[in-house]
């Protein structure tokens, strides 16, 4: 799908955030003259419901009031371009993530909470990948579904990857371990884990994605180079929540959010990037498999606040 019909999905699957934010600040704006109490309020209301979260909201409000006093804000319609501005300014400013190199290995770890459609976005990142010509090479460690490994392998059949997989129930660590022999072997491409979906608050199965993870490191140093956390957009504050667990737990350096064309919550992305310093990696507007692609903070303000 090129650039430019890629951004018509992605601007129609945010029609919901889109309506709960941008046009819902349209029709709060429209015809004032000037920012009151009352309409400050409600502004209030409307970003912390769209999900940007209080602490943004404040510092949004208060950059606003501010332009006020040095009367660099003569019209109200100028909010959307501060709010435009300073949610650019935050995804802009998150950490970059490991570039993907061509003449060394690099493995990505995926974990999620159950149902966040996890195995379904590996395959879909793995076909993104092989689209631009990378080797990839999928790993079945969530070992306590049957379902979860026989998913993984017809996307594995469906983007022309090899899957690496144990009979059900085996270790999920030794499955790892069994495929990072490939690496010792001279493979030099991407190497994606799938890992079983867990709740964020079970501490056992954090311990074992903990386990997981040593493994990868002491076999190969410096990796996993990616550890992503797959989200649930429609989850709303709930994901926040999930990404302070896993950030903290098992050290996730970036996030794919999916789902995005169901809700009106999308806005969390930036709440998420603002209070937990975490870059999204991937986001997902669709079921298709080429609804999956780079995340690019221009193209996803514009489609949320146009």
């Amino acid at each position: 799908m090129e650039k430019n019909g890629f951004f018509a999905k992605l601007k129609g699957g945010l029609s919901r955030t889109r309506d709960a934010l941008s046009q819902n600040l349209d029709a709060l704006l429209f015809g004032k003259k000037i920012l009151d109490v009352d309409l400050f309020e409600q502004l209030e209301d409307l970003l912390i419901s769209a999900d940007l979260g209080p602490r943004f909201t404040r510092d949004l409000l208060d950059e606003v009031q501010d332009k006020i006093k040095r009367r660099e804000l003569d019209n109200v319609q100028e909010v959307k371009k501060i709010l435009r501005e300073r949610m650019l300014a935050i995804l802009a400013g998150a950490p970059p993530l490991p570039e993907i190199r061509r003449d060394k290995p690099h493995v990505i770890m995926v974990v999620g909470v159950n149902g966040s459609g996890k195995t379904t976005t590996i395959g879909k990142m793995a076909h993104l990948l092989r689209s631009e010509d990378h080797e990839v090479m999928l790993v079945a460690a969530d070992t306590f579904r049957a379902a979860a490994i026989e998913q993984l392998e017809i996307w594995g059949k469906r983007v022309g990857a090899p899957v690496i997989r144990q009979k059900m129930n085996a270790d999920p660590a030794a499955v790892v371990f069994d495929a990072l022999a490939k690496i010792s072997g001279g493979y030099n491409g991407i190497m994606i884990i799938d890992t079983a979906g867990r709740l964020h608050t079970k501490i056992n199965l954090m311990e074992e994605l903990k386990k997981i993870k040593r493994v990868i490191s002491g076999k190969l140093p410096g990796a996993p180079q990616e550890t992503l956390l797959v989200l649930d957009a429609t989850t709303g504050q709930n994901a926040l929540a999930q990404a302070k667990m896993f950030k903290e737990e098992i050290g996730v350096n970036g996030i794919v959010l999916t789902k995005l064309d169901g809700t009106s919550k999308g806005a969390v992305v930036v709440r998420i990037v603002h209070d937990l310093a975490l870059p999204v990696r991937y986001i997902g507007v669709g079921e298709g498999i080429e609804d999956l692609r780079e995340f690019v903070s221009e193209d996803f303000i514009k489609a949320i606040v146009d």
